[in-house]
């Protein structure tokens, strides 16, 4: 777990990045734009993402959602519960924000089913967030979490010792 500002940071770069190109592959898969949406149209749209999923997990969802999970009545002594809980209330978080951002690119582009937007914006809430939990929790939040610990810690604890 990150313990500085900039460890948070390059944490959450981790993150956004294993995430985003995990949900961008999962939506466009879904939506069956695999093989339609061109290279540049595909990076453009990854970078774009990126960057709005990092300034939410930096400065709008993050700090909320570790504030909702420190807030709750349990031992916070056990690191996995700590873990679970702010991961929880970020996949939330992120899913909310991002599916607005995924709403708001369909719209503009006219791809939109006749749905209300209204209607079209839980469906693709609910979409994401049955995706989003388990792999968060089962797939990128270990796996960042140790490459984390692994090649950003190691390296803080190896300057500290010379």
């Amino acid at each position: 777990m990150p313990t500085t500002k900039k460890e948070n940071f390059y944490f959450g770069l981790m993150m956004c990045f294993g995430m985003v190109v995990a949900m961008t592959t999962y939506n466009l898969f879904t939506n069956g734009l695999i093989g339609k949406i061109s290279l540049n149209g595909l990076i453009f749209q990854f970078i774009f993402g990126f960057i709005t999923a990092l300034l939410l997990e930096l400065f709008i969802v993050g700090p909320v959602a570790k504030k909702i999970a420190l807030s709750l009545p349990y031992d916070k002594s056990k690191k996995v519960l700590m873990i679970l809980s702010i991961s929880f209330f970020m996949v939330i978080g992120m899913v909310l924000c991002m599916s607005l951002y995924g709403l708001s690119n369909a719209y503009f582009s006219g791809s939109l089913s006749g749905d209300s937007l209204i209607e079209s914006y839980f469906s693709m809430v609910f979409k994401n967030f049955i995706f989003a939990l388990p792999l968060q929790l089962i797939i990128m939040g270990p796996l960042m979490r140790y490459l984390f610990d692994k090649f950003v810690k190691d390296k803080r604890m190896m300057k500290s010792l010379s």
